[in-house]
């Protein structure tokens, strides 16, 4: 995946979703990228992805701290609601319209 194409994705999944605000692109560098969603429930997530490493990295946050999250540092891992400092590895790959799914379901229970 290019930096173009993961900017793409996360702005498409953004502009359908009506949890989603609309994101800006809070960093880019010529291997990296990090993208801000801000949401309506409050809070946002922030979408990180580096080409070079093909480290990503998404990160929902609310007062500053992050309350769920997914990365694919040393294999793809939740970071839960009940507890975000934790690792769940039992999960494969995970895409930004799966990651904001999650949130979706979280808030509708």
């Amino acid at each position: 995946m290019t930096l173009n194409e993961f900017e793409q994705s996360v702005f498409a999944v953004a502009n359908r979703t009506s949890i989603c605000e609309t994101p800006t692109i809070r960093r880019l560098t010529p291997t990296s990228i990090t993208i801000r969603v801000p949401l309506t429930t409050g809070g946002f997530v922030d979408a990180f992805f580096n080409q070079q490493t093909g480290t990503t990295a998404f990160a929902l946050i609310q007062n500053d701290m992050r309350i769920f999250g997914a990365d694919n540092t040393s294999g793809w891992h939740l970071h839960p609601f009940a507890d975000p400092v934790q690792h769940q590895f039992e999960m494969g790959d995970l895409s930004f319209v799966e990651f904001i799914a999650m949130i979706e379901n979280h808030y509708s229970n």
